[in-house]
């Protein structure tokens, strides 16, 4: 399995010379570093490795650039199947493993571990989970069953449930956080975004999203408390995010949680043993314990359970007993 990327010459393009378009596409490697790449066979144009940098390029030339190996970050390389048939995979993601390649990872993914250890081609990862949620992905097997799953979650027809901890006391009556989610002005962090209640009197950006979450605590005690989260839109980031802006933030969270500059120095490499003490876990405290949808075959109704995971399960000294808050 290798990491590859591609391009397709449109005829805008065509009639440059292969390492002019290659120096001139890709900037973050200069004339001299692609020379070495092209002389390595690292490019493939049309199936073959014999293109040199002189090569004239043709309106609907396939030009593959072949990847270096990388040395990438440890992850947790594991997961189990909750329910498996000819349409649909079902698995319990754990905390610390990205579900898609991206960035630092590859084979330490979701996505890899299902091609390898499953067997599977052609799949789709349904819902996505950060890399450090657990809990419910839900795969399928071919277009016609992700086309089917697809469309129930944009008509927003699919159950799920979530279980945070959050810092604090969360309110007993339930919640209903009701508003929209966009860029945080005022953090460093260029994708962290924020959560603008929907009778906020600030200005709301017009690029904003709705946005909707129901929350229920489940469990307080020792300055935290363990919510049930049911997203009835699905954004990115939406829970934390709305959390974070509410007051609540998730334990473990770098990003949303108590100080993004946790964040920072998270990826820098400098998180302290005093870091670590506050923030608590090793991950962040919100897993996806619940999915309800319908079969893309079938149409018959399938729900799926996820477990609290022990590390969030013995932060609320619970001595084990998951029961519930499965």
């Amino acid at each position: 399995m290798e990491r590859k990327t591609s391009v397709c010459i449109n005829p805008e393009e065509a009639g440059q010379r292969l390492l002019d378009f290659i120096t001139s596409r890709f900037t973050y490697r200069n004339r001299e570093e692609w020379q070495q790449e092209l002389a390595g066979g690292r490019f493939v144009l049309n199936g073959e490795t014999s293109a040199t940098a002189t090569t004239v390029l043709a309106a609907g030339d396939r030009l593959v650039y072949l990847l270096p190996e990388l040395t990438e970050p440890p992850v947790a390389l594991g997961f189990s199947v909750l329910y498996e048939d000819d349409d649909l995979l079902v698995v319990d993601k754990p905390a610390n493993l990205p579900c898609h390649p991206g960035g630092r990872f590859f084979r330490h993914t979701l996505w890899a571990l299902l091609r390898e250890q499953q067997g599977l081609t052609g799949f789709s990862l349904i819902n996505r989970l950060d890399r450090e949620t657990s809990g419910i992905v839900l795969a399928t097997k071919h277009k016609s069953a992700a086309r089917h799953c697809y469309q129930q979650f944009a008509q927003r027809l699919v159950y799920k449930r979530y279980l945070a901890l959050v810092e604090g006391e969360f309110p007993a009556e339930s919640l209903q956080a009701d508003g929209c989610l966009a860029a945080d002005p005022n953090s460093v962090i260029r994708k962290k975004v924020r959560f603008y209640p929907g009778q906020a009197a600030e200005a709301v950006p017009a690029e904003a999203e709705k946005c909707s979450t129901r929350f229920l605590r489940l469990h307080a005690g020792c300055g935290i408390s363990l919510l049930e989260a049911i997203p009835v839109t699905g954004r990115c980031h939406q829970i934390r995010a709305t959390l974070c802006s509410l007051g609540f933030p998730v334990v473990g969270d770098k990003l949303y949680g108590v100080d993004e500059q946790f964040f920072l120095r998270f990826q820098q490499g400098r998180l302290t043993a005093g870091d670590w003490q506050r923030l608590r876990l090793d991950r962040q405290g919100l897993h996806a314990a619940g999915l309800r949808i319908r079969h893309p075959a079938s149409g018959r109704e399938m729900e799926f359970f996820s477990p609290l995971p022990a590390a969030m399960q013995s932060l609320l000294g619970q001595g084990g007993n998951t029961a519930p808050f499965i």
